[in-house]
């Protein structure tokens, strides 16, 4: 196994296209973005050749970064007004 310093790894790139560091796509992460596609929206990494994708996947990890709360009016279940209408 290798050490990597803190200031390694806060230039090791996921997105080569836009410059997009591990540090970047973590912090997105943590500050909501929880699908590549929130990532792409938050800093434009895997917007352009692609090949990032995988690898913000990886990073994102399942369950690595807890899914923002639903609000009161999204945490109902839908068919619950249809329940209530018959």
């Amino acid at each position: 196994m290798t050490y990597r310093s803190r200031r390694e790894v806060n230039r090791v790139f996921v997105c080569s296209c836009f410059g997009v560091t591990e540090q970047q796509v973590k912090k997105h992460a943590e500050d909501g973005a929880c699908t590549p596609r929130q990532i792409a929206s938050a800093c434009k990494a895997g917007t352009d050749c692609g090949s990032c994708v995988r690898r913000i996947q990886a990073l994102l990890g399942r369950g690595a970064y807890p899914r923002p709360a639903l609000g009161p009016a999204l945490a109902e279940p839908v068919y619950a007004e249809l329940d209530e209408a018959a």
